[in-house]
């Protein structure tokens, strides 16, 4: 099977790297071909990476609280750039404060996201997922 690729990275002014790292290793260890951007990823390396790598998604992670500030209009540059029908994921602590998921998660989808983490969602959780968008299971 080939493998599939997923480009991650912490994305804005956020510099929390462990977490990143995290990510990387178990989706590696998951059989997913991992393009790890690292911290403070803008929008458009994350698009830049996914067309030179011909990616299958974009996992957006952020721990800082301006995550959906940094992700809007990510769905529009994708879609610019030719990534159409690119899967995009989002977790972490997205927002700032203590909001109710079910809305963050609303204006995420609304944003074009596919799917949004609550934090301490567990990477066996996202691995699921990927692999159920990707047609893998």
């Amino acid at each position: 099977m080939e493998k599939k690729t997923v480009v991650t990275g912490v994305i804005g002014a956020d510099v929390h790297a462990v977490g990143n790292k995290i990510i990387t290793y178990a989706l590696e260890q998951a059989g997913f071909e991992i393009v790890n951007l690292g911290v403070m990823v803008s929008q458009e390396e994350y698009i830049n990476a996914a067309l030179e790598t011909n990616a299958d998604v974009i996992l957006v992670s952020s721990l800082y609280g301006h995550g959906e500030i940094d992700c809007q209009g990510l769905r529009e540059k994708c879609d610019e750039a030719g990534l159409k029908n690119i899967p995009l994921l989002a977790g972490g602590n997205l927002v700032v404060g203590k909001q109710n998921f079910a809305e963050v998660e609303k204006r995420f989808m609304d944003m074009g996201f596919t799917k949004v983490y609550p934090p301490g969602t567990a990477i066996e959780t996202t691995i699921a997922d990927l692999k159920e968008i990707l047609g893998l299971s």
